[in-house]
């Protein structure tokens, strides 16, 4: 049933061929992967929850269900958590091992599954880092501006117009100073905008892919 999925900058480029990419609204945006258009309805999987076709699938899905978390507030390191309504994991007669078996302490050492989940979490915590300080530059330059998507479906007289996001201002992105342009070129984050530009055009498809899915019911024309 999730419509928008939170994306790091790394993942822009894949993800741009795949999703409309926006910013959530309020005073901390996020960046989002759309993968549906209204709330409730995802166009990436099925009604029994596989997938349709090969989609770009983000990193904070992918982690699922792990995750990286202080368990205390005074906590300087960060540990390895689990959702544990998840039934991916359990006592299965099946499956990969967690943990090797004990040795003579009793001890039991992490298998290279867990050390690999540890290390994907690790690296997509410190991408975090690096969307949150990308996103920090956007609104520090007042580069995001409330965002508004408008399509006209076949038939139908009035345009379906979504509401509720963040996007790139271009008319403030063009009028920034030459230094200002110059500095985000160099460090990366002008691509990244371009990028989050042009996925917009892909709303469209998000849009008929609902109604092709029949996740979505159009109005009867007149």
């Amino acid at each position: 049933k999730t419509h928008a999925v939170p994306l790091t900058i790394d993942e822009f480029m894949t993800a741009q061929r795949f999703y409309p990419i926006v910013f959530s609204s309020g005073e901390n945006p996020v960046p989002l992967a759309l993968m549906g258009l209204n709330e409730g309805i995802n166009t990436v999987l099925d009604t029994e929850g596989k997938l349709i076709g090969e989609p770009y699938i983000p990193a904070y899905a992918r982690r699922y269900p792990f995750l990286l978390a202080k368990l205390r507030e005074d906590a300087q390191e960060l540990s390895l958590c689990f959702d544990p309504t998840a039934e991916a994991i359990g006592l299965f007669d099946d499956g990969d091992a967690l943990f090797e078996p004990a040795g003579e302490g009793g001890e039991r050492k992490p298998t290279q599954i867990v050390t690999d989940i540890l290390k994907f979490c690790e690296e997509f915590e410190q991408s975090g880092a690096r969307t949150t300080a990308f996103v920090g530059e956007l609104v520090e330059h007042k580069l995001l501006m409330e965002g508004e998507i408008s399509i006209q479906a076949d038939g139908i007289e009035a345009p379906f117009i979504y509401r509720g996001f963040q996007m790139v201002n271009e008319e403030v992105l063009r009028d920034l100073r030459g230094d200002v342009l110059r500095k985000m070129m160099q460090s990366g984050l002008l691509p990244l905008v371009f990028a989050h530009l042009f996925s917009l055009a892909l709303a469209r498809d998000i849009f008929s892919k609902q109604v092709a899915q029949g996740k979505m019911e159009l109005p009867k024309a007149a």
